[in-house]
């Protein structure tokens, strides 16, 4: 049988907005049934899960792939939040990727399940990408994988609101044209400063930090700097925004991202501050806006934000580990990189691609690439699964003001503090 591809989306069976559910074979669609069969029959050599909608990003460095090591891969889409999951089920049942796609904060968790195995890639390999987005791959200091892509939260604000030499540069002067902006149904500046993924952005800017670090950069998880005094000054500074009725109720809770979606989607926000997922949703619904990093603190200093970085891994269940780090290494060097950039628009994490023209005359590719200089790496380890819930829910009795800023960080401290000693306390 002569070489081939297919590239199989299961959008219709798994969303973009799925997170972190679980489709284990016995739900999956009728084609990737399909899928599973020829590859129990030795019909490819490789099964890569690569993210809805990117898969055109490689097609090119697939068939050189092939082509150079005479060998078949099979590409099939799949949501990239639920990819994590999806491994804990279809990996141990030998129906499962040879590569994957993750968030680069799930990589310690799953190292820990053993579900991801170390690549053998040396510093000349190593050193391609961006410091932050390499440590993300490190656990131990061992490599379970390479950066594909890098994210980061930014501003965008509606041109027909708004122009773009008014556009406020710091917290305050948005704070100012929110008052001045709000009235009935419509907005300034939008944010969802009652989820931690946001509020980080303002909490870090003051000094707020998740887990402590050493000087080889390990995380030390009793040193939690959630409620520290920078924490609890940024955190009077969200609350702000909503004591004078700028944020609007509907966008706290669990529906906030749906709110704020809808609310700049349809013309009634001045500004919002998001992530690049949102470049083309808001683009389809008509919004003529512009992309910048975000606004600068009342300190002074820039706001931070979380790196988000999307990454190329090999499952430990993978019979064929060696060609499965071959095609991966290949898949993220430089000049694939580029490619898939071209084609996603996805900013890449290869270091010497920062500051090329190519990327820069793109203003949401720069936003993000201006903006990532500001933020932080979400801690890669387990024990940042016990901090997402807590520190909401904090910044949610914030938000309503039914507690202060130093309670209600305090109370999510400790609960954190509980959780980690219940649950990783033999880690």
């Amino acid at each position: 049988m002569g070489k081939h591809k297919r590239f199989v989306s299961l959008i219709g069976a798994i969303t973009l907005g799925l997170t972190l559910a679980g489709c284990g074979p016995s739900e999956s669609s009728g084609t990737e049934s399909e899928t599973t069969s020829k590859k129990n029959n030795n019909d490819y050599d490789l099964l890569i899960w690569e993210d809805v909608d990117k898969s055109e990003g490689i097609e090119g460095a697939v068939a050189k792939f092939e082509e150079e090591n005479d060998v078949t891969i099979e590409v099939v889409e799949k949501a990239y939040a639920s990819q994590n999951e999806d491994l804990r089920l279809d990996g141990p049942a030998g129906t499962g990727p040879d590569v994957v796609t993750i968030p680069g904060d799930q990589v310690g968790t799953l190292v820990t399940e053993g579900l991801l195995k170390e690549l053998e890639v040396g510093e000349d390999i190593q050193s391609l990408y961006t410091e932050s987005a390499m440590q993300s791959q490190i656990v131990d200091g061992k490599v379970y994988g390479l950066p594909k892509a890098v994210e980061t939260t930014v501003l965008y604000y509606n041109k027909d609101i708004i122009a773009e030499e008014d556009v406020p540069t710091d917290i305050d002067g948005w704070f100012e044209l929110s008052k001045e902006l709000t009235k009935e149904d419509n907005y300034g500046l939008l944010a969802l400063w009652d989820q931690i993924y946001y509020a980080q952005g303002v909490l870090g800017g003051y000094g707020s930090y998740i887990f402590g670090q050493d000087a080889d950069g390990n995380y030390d998880v009793s040193d939690i700097g959630i409620n520290n005094e920078g924490a609890i000054e940024g955190a009077e500074a969200i609350q702000k925004f909503y004591s004078e009725g700028l944020f609007p109720t509907g966008i706290i809770g669990e529906q906030g991202i749906s709110v704020l979606d809808s609310l700049f989607s349809e013309g009634k926000a001045a500004a919002v501050i998001s992530g690049p997922w949102n470049l083309g949703p808001y683009k389809d619904a008509g919004i003529n806006y512009g992309v910048m990093a975000l606004p600068k603190l009342s300190n002074g200093e820039n706001m931070s934000s979380f790196i988000g970085v999307k990454s190329y891994n090999v499952s430990s269940y993978s019979e064929n580990t060696e060609l499965a780090q071959e095609f991966v290494t290949f898949l993220a060097n430089e000049e694939n990189s580029k490619v898939r950039y071209e084609k996603t628009l996805e900013v890449p994490a290869v270091q010497s691609l920062a500051n090329d023209p190519i990327v820069l005359e793109n203003e949401s590719s720069q936003a993000v690439a201006e903006q990532s200089q500001y933020s932080e790496l979400t801690p890669n380890i387990p024990e940042m699964n016990e901090v997402w819930l807590p520190v909401d829910s904090a910044l949610q009795t914030i938000a309503t003001e039914k507690a202060t800023p130093k309670e209600a960080l305090t109370q999510a401290v400790e609960t954190i503090k509980g959780q980690i000693e219940a649950n990783h306390s033999g880690n």
